[in-house]
């Protein structure tokens, strides 16, 4: 209120001329009132009293009421010009505060703007941060998921090495083991020989008894003889032992064979082979793993030659076998199965195990699971098979339930340019 009063007080004292002017004609019009009422006293004292008495009056309220409105005028004169000047400087100060306003507010959109661009300029940062991060948080999951299958390659490694090494002392003792097998196969073929030729020596010594009726003492030495070494029935138990014997040869052979088959770590070629006999040569292998555990039977469809690797196939062969056997519990059946469709073959082994729980199936294949006791399955069996199968354009399929047992088939085209996708649905059981 100080700072408005100041100016209105100065508005008034600029314009101190036109009062005091204005003032001095009210002033001057007084003074001829004042003379005039003189006058009029002076004469009063000649004339009627009464008369010139109101005749002052009258004058004097007209001297009044003309003081008075000398002062309303000055008044109101000097309220509207003190209005004037106050609007005046309102004016200027609105007018200086509008100006300064609008410097504020240009500064402010000026500051606004800096702070939208260094906004923007802020969140494009943060944005690219964010991608960058976001990049580095895919790049470390995919270094963790490399990392995690360089381990498990590393420890398929481990354990191919160990199977090559393993494969390779096999190879060299089925070697070992076919050397002397060989040549006990070739003596009792020729002991066999021997001995028919001694029977039929002994045969011929029988016909000559009658030559002996003279020589009492060396008949009764002959037949004392024979009866002590119960002659009929060496004759024919001896027979039968050097049938055994070559058969019991014949199987180590066999036997040996068949592991030195399996154990071909270097012979890996594509050729047309027959899956029934790298079946029946995996039995023989893993006979020691499932006689005591299951019988096998064989229900075989007619199958042509296929395109494979064979010893490859019959590694899948056995890890079905050893797996079958391991999930029968006591005693139980292994059902081989074969059959054809179109340009593939198929090749089944159910059991009649434990089976396998829903939310273990997706994840049979992977490396290292297994459903098995700890230190009974290394839980690469499975993702091995997987591996070569898809490899020869083949896939495998599983049917099974919780106490039901399993069914692996393995399907697998006759020449290996046909596409995994184009293999048909399995026939039924």
């Amino acid at each position: 209120m100080s700072d408005q009063a100041a100016p209105n007080s100065s508005a008034c004292v600029k314009d101190e001329p036109a009062l005091r002017a204005e003032v001095a004609r009210l002033n001057n019009m007084v003074t001829l009132l004042l003379t005039r009422t003189r006058q009029a006293q002076a004469a009063a004292a000649n004339a009627n009293e009464p008369a010139l008495r109101a005749e002052i009056v009258r004058l004097n309220k007209m001297v009044t009421a003309l003081m008075n409105r000398a002062e309303r005028d000055m008044n109101a004169n000097v309220s509207e010009f003190c209005l004037f000047q106050n609007a005046i400087t309102l004016e200027n100060r609105v007018s200086g505060r509008t100006a300064e306003l609008a410097a504020a507010l240009s500064e402010n959109e000026r500051v606004n703007r800096d702070l939208q661009q260094a906004k923007a300029a802020m969140e494009r940062e943060i944005d690219e941060r964010r991608r960058i991060q976001d990049a580095i948080e895919r790049e470390k999951e995919e270094q963790r998921v490399l990392i995690k299958r360089l381990e498990e390659a590393h420890l398929q490694l481990l354990q191919s090495e160990k199977l090559a090494s393993i494969g390779q002392l096999a190879a060299g003792v089925a070697h070992e083991i076919n050397n002397p097998i060989g040549f006990v196969s070739s003596n009792l073929s020729t002991l066999d020989g021997y001995v028919r030729d001694l029977l039929q020596l002994l045969d011929a010594y029988g016909g000559a008894d009658g030559l002996l009726a003279g020589h009492a003492g060396i008949g009764e030495q002959i037949a004392s003889i024979k009866r002590g070494i119960d002659l009929d029935f060496l004759r024919t138990d001896i027979a039968v032992l050097i049938t055994e014997s070559l058969d019991g040869a014949l199987r180590i052979r066999r036997i040996v064979q068949d592991l030195r088959d399996f154990s071909r770590t270097g012979d890996d070629k594509w050729e047309w082979s027959d899956l029934h006999a790298g079946l029946e040569s995996t039995l023989n292998v893993v006979s020691s793993e499932i006689k005591y555990k299951a019988e096998v039977k064989r229900e075989y469809g007619e199958l042509p030659l296929v395109e494979c690797r064979i010893s490859q196939i019959n590694q899948v062969f056995l890890n079905l076998l050893v797996n079958a056997a391991h999930a029968i519990e006591g005693h139980g059946g292994i059902t081989l199965r074969s059959g054809c469709k179109d340009d593939w073959v198929w090749i089944s082994v159910a059991d009649t195990g434990t089976g396998i729980a829903p939310e273990a199936l997706s994840r049979i294949f992977d490396p290292f699971f297994t459903t098995k006791a700890v230190g009974k399955g290394t839980g690469l069996g499975l993702s091995v098979s997987y591996g070569i199968i898809d490899k020869h354009g083949g896939r495998i399929e599983v049917d099974s339930a919780p106490g039901k047992g399993a069914t692996f088939t393995v399907w697998l085209p006759v020449r290996r340019a046909v596409a995994p996708d184009a293999a048909p649905e399995a026939p039924a059981a």
